[in-house]
């Protein structure tokens, strides 16, 4: 279903196929995002919060300072990307280029930070330069996903929740300093007491952290459950194969770089692995970047992902809203 709304601008609930992103479609390109987005910003966010997900195309958004100026209008509060578990450069205050991994190599779905006790309730994307061949940034509905597994996974995962275990190794992992953002070990120490986090000094280079967290999470607006975590995205068989054997040959299992457990340590079975993959796999769809094109995604309704891509692709994200554990409604 189509809206035409004023200003040459048609929203789009529906399109090609997919109900997920929304779409709004601007005709007449010399219009701002920022200014449009200010003036309908209780439309957007219950758009955005029905839909999960929303594109914005057609626009005038032409650089970083623009797509700073639609982040302004979208909220009040633009984040700092903090507790990092992947390498991104800073472009500008609250904006960053999205992960800076191999282009040959696909990013799985998750939901930005889940795995923290803060974390941002909108993650935003801005393409400036769309690739050559792939690259898109798929999409999956967590509250659908939830829905897809079986009552007695949700109710184990719930009972126990999720148990991250991370090793900041030089050169195999992103190391500490870069993750938290400083080189004292006593801002460490400091951050991880305020986070719900155990830090283990296995020496001066190799840190070990351990936290768990709930796996199902409720929205803190819409009051919807969804499949909230990292428990896929961080276990070791998320890797690729001929990489995780290798980590796995290399190093202890304790000291893998990422993985994931029960959150009473106990390991996750093969068989729910799987059952997760498939419940992704399931619920993911995709859209073709256009230069221009913002996309502003629900973080605790919606996962996102990469795909693998040729040619000089940029897309650049920030991420607003931050909400604590403590204000999640059970």
């Amino acid at each position: 279903m189509t809206v035409e709304l004023r200003d040459g601008v048609a929203v789009s609930q529906a399109w090609e196929g997919r109900s997920l992103p929304a779409l709004v479609r601007c005709a007449r390109p010399d219009t701002s995002l920022s200014a449009w987005v200010a003036e309908h910003r209780e439309e957007v966010d219950a758009l955005a919060r029905r839909a999960g997900a929303v594109l914005f195309r057609g626009f005038a958004v032409r650089g970083a300072d623009d797509f700073r100026a639609v982040m302004d209008a979208l909220s009040p509060q633009v984040l700092a990307y903090g507790e990092r578990s992947s390498p991104r450069s800073q472009v500008s205050d609250g904006v960053y280029t999205s992960t800076e991994y191999p282009a040959d190599q696909p990013i799985l779905l998750h939901n930005e930070q889940s795995y923290t006790s803060r974390w941002p309730t909108r993650i935003v994307f801005f393409c400036e330069r769309a690739a050559t061949r792939g690259g898109r940034t798929p999409l999956a509905d967590s509250r659908r996903i939830l829905a897809r597994l079986r009552p007695e996974t949700v109710a184990r995962f719930e009972r126990l929740g999720v148990r991250y275990v991370r090793n900041y190794l030089p050169g195999i992992s992103l190391p500490w300093q870069e993750a938290f953002q400083t080189d004292r070990a006593e801002d460490v120490a400091d951050y991880c007491a305020r986070a719900d986090i155990t830090p283990e000094w296995v020496d001066e280079d190799h840190l070990r952290t351990v936290q768990t967290r709930p796996a199902v999470r409720r929205h803190p607006v819409t009051g919807e459950r969804s499949w909230f975590n990292h428990a896929l995205f961080f276990h070791v068989t998320s890797l690729d194969e001929e990489v995780s054997a290798g980590l796995l040959e290399a190093l202890d299992e304790e000291d893998l770089p990422y993985n994931t457990y029960y959150g009473d340590g106990s390991p996750i079975e093969a068989e729910t692995l799987a059952e997760l993959r498939a419940a992704y796999t399931a619920e993911t769809t995709g859209f073709d970047w256009e230069p221009g094109d913002v996309l502003v995604v629900e973080n605790m309704l919606v996962a996102h992902a990469r795909e693998p891509f040729e040619g000089p692709r940029r897309i650049l994200t920030a991420m607003a809203d931050a909400i604590d554990a403590d204000e999640v409604p059970a």
